[in-house]
């Protein structure tokens, strides 16, 4: 399919990465499509230009969105005006809810001759199930990543194509515990406790207090315990600055370095996301937390419809990682929850083995998503070409 020019549009690094695999699967089934869009540094190493920085869209939570909401409102219109300006034949709208639908619903109205792709729905079977009819009416495909995502949105009438998730494609075979372990001068039967603050500031400012106090009470019942914390390159210098000033020794882990740190856990502990997935991926037990604004929280609760917050959680039906949300997310019962992985090896061993049973029930093992996505997206494309 020649001579197509294709919009892409992601607002967080997670959504960049997506965006970034994408056009390189497009542009291998057809070299000559052009490409334009909002992205990272990831897609602009695509040859994707962003006409803005997206780290000042990394938002989560209504108040957080509320207090951003005039900076958003410009950057959909500066996305829009993109679109006005190049009139690509598809636009791709990679995850981040409420700045992608703002930007789906503004070019529908003013373009509808562009065809619309929403990459990663939103998940409407944790809470807000009307979001699927919202989208239905937004867009005129969906690329899911899960299995169960896809009847909430096809029974909206929104035609869904099923990729599966880059998470469970992370090549863990070249990751390495025991270089990790080596390096920095650990013990291999030595205990490592691993923490992943998370990746939003608003999640540093949240999490990392509760991180310090849980690791303060373990090591108060096992001096010899090491600790390592991953700082995630969005958020590097506030994860360093705020772990700088903990009263004990902790090992900062790069991103470059993170998946042999997940190899060489005894233990992790991790604010919810798609790091989840790579810690299961690596066989790391994990207590997952997350703490939300506290009024964005109440505001919420209502509308929260799903029995956990963790991925694989969800696809077993069951808690195989203990999850502390809001009040539960406390120094003491993370220090609770992690303190009896670190005492039980059994324990251990038959949370790692669930895990990875539930990553068997995500999709673990399939095709490429990026390789499928694009598919999906030249096959939208096509379907909408006059004959």
């Amino acid at each position: 399919m020649s001579g197509l020019k294709i919009m892409l549009v992601a607002a967080e690094a997670s959504g960049d990465a997506l965006g970034a695999g994408l056009a390189r699967a497009l542009r291998a089934r057809s070299p000559d499509i052009g490409f334009v869009g909002v992205g990272g540094p990831r897609m602009a190493d695509e040859g994707i230009v962003s006409p803005f920085d997206i780290a000042d869209l990394s938002i989560f939570g209504w108040i957080d969105g509320l207090r951003a909401y005039g900076r958003v409102k410009a950057r959909v219109a500066d996305t829009v005006a993109l679109a006005r300006r190049e009139r690509p034949d598809a636009v791709i709208l990679i995850d981040s809810w409420g700045f992608t639908i703002r930007v789906a619903q503004a070019i529908r109205a003013e373009m509808p001759a562009i065809k619309l792709i929403k990459y990663v729905g939103p998940q409407v079977w944790a809470s807000r199930p009307g979001r699927a009819k919202t989208l239905a009416a937004a867009v005129d495909h969906l690329l899911a990543l899960y299995h169960f995502d896809a009847p909430f949105f096809e029974r909206a009438g929104l035609p869904t194509t099923v990729v599966g998730s880059q998470a469970l494609h992370v090549d863990m075979h070249s990751a390495d515990g025991a270089r990790f372990r080596a390096r920095h001068a650990i013990a291999p039967d030595a205990p490592l406790l691993l923490v992943l603050p998370g990746s939003r500031p608003s999640e540093i400012a949240r999490m990392t207090p509760v991180y310090e106090g849980a690791v303060a009470r373990l090591k108060a019942a096992d001096p010899a315990l090491n600790v390592a914390v991953v700082v995630a390159g969005t958020v590097a210098e506030d994860v360093t600055a705020r772990v700088a000033t903990w009263p004990f020794r902790v090992q900062l882990v790069q991103e470059a370095e993170k998946y042999d740190a997940m190899k060489a856990a005894t233990v992790a502990m991790a604010t919810s996301g798609t790091v989840s997935t790579e810690l299961a991926l690596a066989g790391a037990p994990m207590v997952i937390g997350y703490r939300f604004d506290p009024l964005s929280y109440a505001i919420m609760r209502p509308f929260f419809t799903g029995k956990f917050a963790t991925l694989f959680n969800t696809a077993a039906d069951e808690e195989i990682a203990r999850e502390l949300i809001q009040a539960d997310a406390t120094p003491e019962r993370f220090a609770a929850a992690v303190g009896r992985l670190l005492s039980n090896h059994d324990l251990r061993q038959d949370q790692a083995a669930r895990q990875t049973a539930a990553l068997d029930l995500m999709g673990r093992g399939g095709p490429n998503p990026s390789d499928l996505a694009a598919q999906a997206v030249l096959d939208v494309i096509a379907d909408s070409a006059p004959a």
